[in-house]
């Protein structure tokens, strides 16, 4: 392999390597400050976005176990990477889509999952990791809730019955 396809190997094996997921798009008709723009939303959310040789590529994915994703190698390719949430860079990308109908989002794969364009688009639609966290917490803590409000009005009855005994013996009395 030539030095600079080597180069080019390299770089893109190091960033899949520190990428928590890698999503390929189709970038075609992206100009130059468009892509910037999206760069720069990509880089709000801990994600870049690299344009990558396909054939370099190819290489790179049977290496790190993504050979699944040789099927998106066709025109125009570009990756995003990061260490951010998928589902927040997954929203960035549809926004950018849907506002300007550009990259197209070709497939992706998430610790070592095969994700279609489908699947992205879906992940883009869940809440945030800090939205579901407090969810799981919020469902953890309601049955606990309604005990403590059990036991509330079992106490608050209990004590009812003692005052209705301690009345009646002050009658008697």
């Amino acid at each position: 392999m030539r030095p600079e396809k080597k180069s080019m190997y390299t770089e893109i094996k190091d960033r899949i390597d520190d990428s928590v997921f890698l999503i390929l798009t189709d970038y075609g008709g992206l100009d130059v400050s468009t892509g910037q723009d999206l760069r720069s939303a990509l880089r709000e959310v801990d994600a870049e976005f690299h344009v990558i040789k396909n054939r370099v590529f190819k290489y790179v994915a049977k290496d790190v176990g993504v050979d699944a994703l040789e099927d998106g190698l066709r025109g125009p390719t570009a990756m995003v990477t990061g260490s951010g949430e998928v589902t927040e860079v997954a929203k960035v990308l549809q926004a950018f889509i849907k506002e300007r109908e550009l990259p197209v989002v070709k497939m992706g794969s998430m610790q070592g999952v095969f994700l279609s364009a489908e699947d992205i688009g879906e992940l883009a639609k869940l809440p945030s990791r800090e939205i579901l966290l407090a969810q799981v917490v919020g469902a953890l803590g309601a049955p606990l809730t309604e005990f403590v409000n059990v036991m509330h009005g079992m106490l608050g009855g209990f004590v009812n019955v003692l005052q209705s005994l301690e009345d009646k013996k002050a009658d008697h009395a």
